[in-house]
């Protein structure tokens, strides 16, 4: 992501100042906030890459504000500049032991405050490059097994109540890769995961296991539900047709099983189990199909 394209929140109870730092940040899109509580509001409803944040204000301080903040499971990542007149060893402390990643005081020089935003702005990206690197597959974009399993096991953490597993392996993959390379084969996985990626509910889990093992969690009203889902990405699969470099075109086959959580489900693992056995039903018995484990 360019750092131009970065949204800043200045919050300064002083016009004079917000009007300085919007002219110093002007590649960058800046949000005014001349209070505590306006800020917190404008946090909450907006996407914010850095806060510069005001110390002494009316009504609710720049400490304050920042303690809110990081107390935020949502908000609590957001990177605080504090810029203030008070340069007393007490107040720095303190706004670093507040959350705090920098500090600047006033009268700021104008291209020591862009540097230091720029500096904590590539910081940040770098945070985000390493933890999609961390949390997303590198072939298909989709969450890796480890990222899948962090989130899966959150959300049945929750609430197991009209949640489903779902294991699913392309066909015969070995029989693609033999066939054509494993240049096509990478070029089927891709093609299997953007049909499915394009037809689950936006709240599910999809996840890559490894090679062509993929997995899902979702949450659906009812059992036909689910399996209508379920096939409907089964068929989408079926009807994929891959061009190759010379016009050959390439099809595959999904096998899924599907398993709910009940009463007796104590862990994750327990239902990915039972829908994994599901799934070696499904492939055993002819392939292509969805087989579902009745309560």
């Amino acid at each position: 992501m360019m750092l131009e394209r970065r949204t800043i929140l200045a919050v300064d109870d002083t016009v004079a100042n917000l009007d300085i730092i919007v002219d110093l940040l002007k590649d960058f899109d800046v949000i005014e906030a001349t209070g505590g509580p306006e800020a917190l509001e404008i946090v909450a409803e907006e996407a914010i890459d850095l806060i510069l944040l005001d110390i002494m204000m009316p009504e609710m301080d720049g400490y304050t504000v920042c303690r809110k903040l990081k107390q935020n499971e949502k908000t609590k990542d957001i990177p605080i500049i504090f810029i203030t007149a008070r340069t007393e060893e007490d107040a720095i402390e303190k706004a670093y032991d507040e959350g705090g990643v920098d500090y600047v005081t006033k009268p700021f020089k104008p291209k020591e405050l862009l540097a230091r935003v720029k500096i904590q702005l590539e910081h940040q990206e770098m945070i985000e490059k390493l933890e999609f690197l961390a949390s997303y597959d590198a072939m298909t974009g989709i969450y890796n097994r480890r990222k899948f399993f962090e989130l899966a096991k959150r959300k049945f953490a929750e609430n197991p109540d009209n949640l489903y597993a779902a294991m699913l392996d392309i066909d015969k993959f070995k029989h693609i890769n033999d066939s054509y390379g494993h240049a096509v084969g990478d070029m089927v996985i891709k093609a299997v995961t953007r049909v499915i990626a394009e037809n689950i509910e936006p709240d599910s889990i999809f996840g890559r296991l490894g090679g062509e093992e993929f997995a899902i969690i979702c949450r659906h009203s009812d059992e036909v539900c689910v399996v209508e889902k379920l096939e409907l990405l089964r068929k989408k699969v079926e009807e994929l047709k891959i061009e190759l470099v010379g016009g050959e075109l390439v099809g595959c086959t999904i096998s899924e099983g599907v398993a709910a959580a009940d009463a007796s489900t104590r862990t994750l693992d327990e239902l990915l189990h039972r829908a994994d056995e599901m799934l070696y039903k499904a492939k055993g018995s002819g392939r292509n199909r969805t087989i579902f484990r009745l309560r």
